[in-house]
């Protein structure tokens, strides 16, 4: 049985239309990813996992329980860091920690917890005074608490710079490794396509597509383009008489060269037969992104309402 099973998911606001016919499972030990724009539905579908909201229409099954009927269960299994939470601005580390762990039956020892988090020399500072990175970590940390089963991050690493962001996505595969199932919502390709197993694509309220990150570009990669600048002169028939090649351009000093198969391995060995070197090659393949485009007939705009 799937950990997760949502089948048909609707929610609607007024007259709008948030979630919209969404179904998806997950499996026990993955990295689950929902991954869209803001504004997709990727929230309102993970509070009804949460029990934080009433579906619509449609199911919400965690480990067999049904999160509004069954709440304080799901609340048992399930621990969730949401889009956006506060805490008091002079609560410590340590303090938060205590006040969740007391809210569970048998919760982590917090101290061990902030250790594993890199939080133990925080533990008597006040939450005003973390960086952005560290409240991150408090907040992974409050979510594990309750010792759950499962773990619903929720835009984990917005706001956070590049090396905060790569410490986060370290965390994030650590509490996989301690056995915990993480739902993770994202609007970032690289976040997604370094930590999920499987990925849902979500837009406009409705599924496009799931699939591993891999599945996804393959759906998608159809050719691949090489750039490089060439040692010395380079005749572009000898490029175009290959025949995984489809087309040879030039830009400036920098050949181009598009195709499909193994590409890399016809061009270089050619390359090597005419004594000459590839210097500053660039591989271009499909991403994400592309997949998201040709998923959904958009661009994929992360920063849209």
């Amino acid at each position: 049985m799937p950990i997760i099973d949502v089948t048909n998911l609707h929610k609607v606001y007024g007259s709008t239309v948030a979630v919209d016919d969404v179904s998806f499972t997950v499996e026990e030990g993955e990295i689950f990813g929902i991954l869209g724009p803001n504004g997709a539905g990727k929230t309102t579908t993970v509070e009804c996992i949460g029990g934080l909201r009433r579906p619509d229409g449609g199911s919400v099954r965690v480990l067999g329980l049904d999160p509004v009927r069954d709440r304080a269960e799901v609340r048992k299994v399930l621990g969730a860091q949401l889009q956006e939470s506060e805490l008091p601005e002079k609560i410590t580390v340590a303090e938060a920690l205590d006040l969740y762990a007391s809210f569970y039956p048998s919760p982590a020892n917090p101290a061990e917890l902030l250790g594993d988090l890199g939080l133990a020399g925080k533990a008597d500072t006040r939450f005003e005074k973390l960086s952005g990175g560290q409240k991150q970590r408090l907040s992974i940390a409050l979510a594990l608490v309750g010792n759950p089963r499962i773990a619903v991050l929720d835009e984990l690493t917005t706001g956070l710079d590049p090396q905060a962001r790569r410490d986060t996505w370290q965390l994030i595969e650590q509490v996989r490794a301690r056995g915990v199932t993480i739902v993770l919502v994202t609007h970032f390709m690289d976040e997604a396509e370094r930590l999920c197993d499987r990925l849902a694509l979500i837009d406009g309220g409705r599924v496009a597509a799931i699939d591993s990150p891999a599945g996804l570009i393959a759906r998608v990669a159809t050719e691949q383009t090489l750039r490089f600048r060439p040692s010395s002169p380079l005749e572009e028939s000898v490029l175009t008489a290959l025949p995984d090649v489809t087309a040879v351009s030039r830009e400036g000093a920098h050949y181009v060269v598009t195709g499909t198969g193994n590409l890399p391995y016809a061009v270089i060995t050619t390359l090597a037969a005419h004594d000459v070197v590839a210097a500053e090659l660039r591989m271009d393949q499909a991403s994400l992104e592309d997949a998201f485009v040709a998923m959904t007939g958009r661009t994929f705009e992360p920063a849209a309402g």
